[in-house]
C-alpha cells in the first residue's frame, strides 16, 4: 500500500508573486478633498489669526498643543524609516513611500510653527524672568537662556528636516535608475539619525515641553514622547494605507499578512507606551520630590483627574483588550477602527501635556484648540495630498520589494 507524503513547508504555499508594475496616485480619486481641505486650510488660518490678537496667550498654547500633536507626527514617521533601512526590513517596503512623503512635511511643519516667536514668553515664562531674581533659574542659566534656546531650536528642526529630505531623495533616486547604493546611503543615514535623532528629540522634548515647567524634571520623559511619537505615526500610516486600498491601490503590495503585522506592533507599542508613562508616574510618587511630583499634582485636580482616568483608560486597556487576540487583527478595518482610537488618545495626551499649564484650576476647552488642529492639520493635509501623485506610492525598483509581495506572517 502506498504512503502518501506530507507536502513540504515551502509547497503548502503559493507560488511566488510577481513583482507589481509601479503604481501612481490618480488625482481623479481625491474629488472635493483637497478643495475641501484647502478651504478649511485657509479659514482657520485667517481665524486663528483673528481670536489670536485677541488672546495672544490661548493662542500661543493652543498652537503648541496642535503642533507638537503632529511634530510627533512626523517624527514618528521617520523612525519607521530609519527602522526599516537600519535592521534592512522587507515587510515595510510597501508603504515606506507614505511614510517619507509623511516625513517631508516637516519643513511645512517649520514654517506653520514660526508664529510660536512671537509669543514665546508666554508659554516658556523663564524667557519673561531674569536670572538676578530667580535662584532656581540662576542655576539653570546656562542652558535656559533664550538665544542658546533658539539655537537648539534651530538645530531640532534643521535635523529633521535634512533627514527627511536624505531619505526621501535617495529613495526616488532609486526609483530612477534602481542601482542598489541608494538603499546603502539610506542604510547610513539611519545608523546616523538613531543615535543623534534620539538625543535631539530628547532635548526638543525637554525644551517645548517640559520647558513649560522650567521646575520640573524626569529622566524618562525623552522616552516617554519617543513612545507616544512612534505609535500616532503607525497610526496613521494604518489609517492612510486602509484610505489608499479603498481606492483600490497598494493591494499588489499590502497582503492580508501585512495586517498582522501592523497589529502585533500596535499591540507592541501601546504596551511600549504604558510601561513608560507608569514607571515614569510610580517613580515620581515614590519619591514625592515637589520638584518632581508638581506635573502630576496639577494634572490630578479638578476637572484634569477625569481627563487622566480617560488616557489610562482610552490609551492602555481598551487598545491592548482588542488587539490581544490575533483573529480580529486579520481585519484591515478593525485595525483602522483601533488606530483612531489611539490617535485620539494620543491627541489627549499631548492635550494634557500642554494645557493644564495656561488652566491650572481644570478642564478649559476653547475655539482656538479646534482652529489650531484644522489650521495645522489642513494645510499639511492639503500638501501632502498635492504631492501625493508626484512619485509612485511604493519605491518599485527596491531590492526587497519581492519579499514584501510574498511576505507571510
Amino acid at each position: 500500500m502506498s504512503t502518501v507524503k506530507p507536502p513540504l513547508l515551502a509547497e503548502v504555499h503559493s507560488a511566488p508573486r510577481p513583482l507589481p508594475a509601479a503604481e501612481t496616485f490618480d488625482y481623479k480619486h481625491v474629488g472635493g478633498r483637497f478643495v475641501g481641505l484647502c478651504i478649511t486650510a485657509l479659514a482657520s488660518l485667517t481665524l486663528a489669526l483673528i481670536l489670536g490678537l485677541g488672546d495672544p496667550k490661548q493662542f500661543a498654547f493652543s498652537w503648541l498643543f496642535a503642533g507638537c500633536f503632529f511634530f510627533t507626527i512626523l517624527i514618528g514617521s521617520i523612525f519607521w524609516i530609519v527602522v526599516h533601512h537600519a535592521v534592512d526590513a522587507a515587510w515595510s517596503v510597501g508603504i515606506r513611500r507614505q511614510l517619507e512623503n509623511i516625513s517631508c512635511l516637516f519643513p511645512l511643519l517649520t514654517l506653520l510653527l514660526l508664529p510660536l516667536l512671537f509669543v514665546a514668553d508666554l508659554l516658556w515664562n523663564w524667557m519673561a524672568q531674569s536670572p538676578a531674581h530667580n535662584h532656581e533659574l540662576a542655576e539653570k542659566a546656562a542652558y535656559l537662556n533664550v538665544n542658546f534656546f533658539w539655537v537648539r531650536t534651530a538645530f531640532y528642526f534643521l535635523l529633521f528636516c535634512t533627514v527627511a529630505w536624505m531619505l526621501r531623495r535617495n529613495s526616488l533616486a532609486q526609483d530612477a535608475d534602481g542601482d542598489a547604493i541608494h538603499t546603502i546611503r539610506n542604510r547610513r543615514v539611519a545608523f546616523f539619525t538613531i543615535p543623534v535623532g534620539a538625543i535631539t528629540l530628547t532635548f526638543w522634548s525637554y525644551d517645548w515641553i517640559m520647558g513649560l515647567d522650567y521646575r520640573w524634571n524626569s529622566t524618562i520623559w525623552g522616552l516617554y514622547i519617543f513612545a507616544g511619537s512612534v505609535l500616532s505615526a503607525l497610526c496613521v500610516i494604518i489609517l492612510l494605507a486602509n484610505a489608499l486600498r479603498s481606492g483600490g491601490y497598494l493591494k499588489d503590495v499590502l497582503t492580508p499578512q501585512h495586517n498582522f503585522a501592523f497589529g502585533k506592533l500596535l499591540l507592541a507599542f501601546t504596551l511600549l507606551w504604558s510601561w513608560i508613562a507608569f514607571v515614569q508616574y510610580m517613580l515620581i510618587w515614590y519619591a514625592n520630590i515637589p520638584e518632581e511630583s508638581a506635573y502630576y499634582t496639577l494634572r490630578t485636580n479638578g476637572s484634569w483627574k477625569a481627563l487622566g482616568v480617560l488616557l489610562v483608560v482610552g490609551h492602555f486597556l481598551v487598545p491592548f483588550a482588542l488587539l490581544l487576540f490575533r483573529a480580529p487583527k486579520a481585519s484591515a478595518g478593525f485595525l483602522g477602527l483601533v488606530a483612531g482610537w489611539i490617535l485620539a488618545m494620543h491627541l489627549l495626551d499631548v492635550y494634557t501635556m500642554v494645557l493644564p499649564v495656561l488652566h491650572p484650576e481644570g478642564f478649559h476647552p476653547a475655539v482656538l484648540d479646534i482652529v489650531a488642529l484644522l489650521a495645522i492639520g489642513c494645510t499639511l493635509g492639503a500638501v501632502f495630498l498635492k504631492r501625493l501623485g508626484d512619485s509612485p506610492l511604493w519605491p518599485p525598483r527596491d531590492p526587497r520589494l519581492g519579499e514584501t509581495v510574498n511576505y507571510i506572517d
